[in-house]
């Protein structure tokens, strides 16, 4: 049996709406169709990885006891419309620091695929902005730009496989590539 393949999501701009550092659970709002998407994921049997640079904390906005209840009150909202993510990964530092977790670079996938032994080579990576472009391609997975968050201001100079409007589109087009790939296994 073949190790689950997995999506990839930026969280702020992507999933849910962008705030500047957003520090509140209760101004934590999804983009509308994001758990609806997040679900067909599920049906899909595909797993569903956020990964998120959290410089907010390194910069003293706020801390991880507040981080968590952000994603709390994220899990919580995905649920209750029968959406599930299989972990969160945050990179706490900033900008200038020396560590192997902000995106662009791979520590976070590296986590994920520690806790869930998946190839992220098959895997799908979905974000607003270029960083989440250039940690998709040095993990070697389908990119997707959004338009939703930062992302318009990325479109002209991209080098992400597909851009679109926004998560639920990024997922209809995973969903018939994922369809195509399984129809040629089983004539196979």
């Amino acid at each position: 049996m073949t190790a689950r393949r997995f999506v990839l999501i930026d969280r702020d701009g992507t999933i849910n709406v962008e705030k500047h550092y957003l520090s509140d659970p209760d101004q934590l709002e999804l983009y509308p169709g994001v758990a609806a998407a997040i679900r067909r994921l599920n049906r899909l049997d595909l797993g569903v990885a956020v990964v998120t640079n959290q410089s907010g904390i390194a910069r003293g906005f706020f801390d991880l006891d507040r981080l968590e209840q952000i994603h709390t009150r994220l899990f919580a909202l995905l649920e209750a419309d029968g959406a599930v993510i299989d972990g969160i990964y945050i990179c706490p530092h900033g900008p200038d620091e020396d560590c192997i977790c902000r995106k662009p670079l791979p520590g976070m996938v590296e986590q994920a695929v520690a806790e869930h032994h998946f190839d992220p080579t098959r895997s799908f990576m979905i974000g607003d902005k270029e960083v989440d472009i250039d940690l998709g391609r040095a993990v070697g997975a389908v990119t997707f730009l959004v338009r939703t968050g930062h992302g318009p201001s990325w479109v002209a100079g991209t080098k992400a496989d597909h851009v679109v409007d926004d998560l639920p589109a990024a997922v209809k087009i995973i969903e018939g590539l994922v369809a195509a790939e399984r129809a040629c296994a089983s004539s196979s």
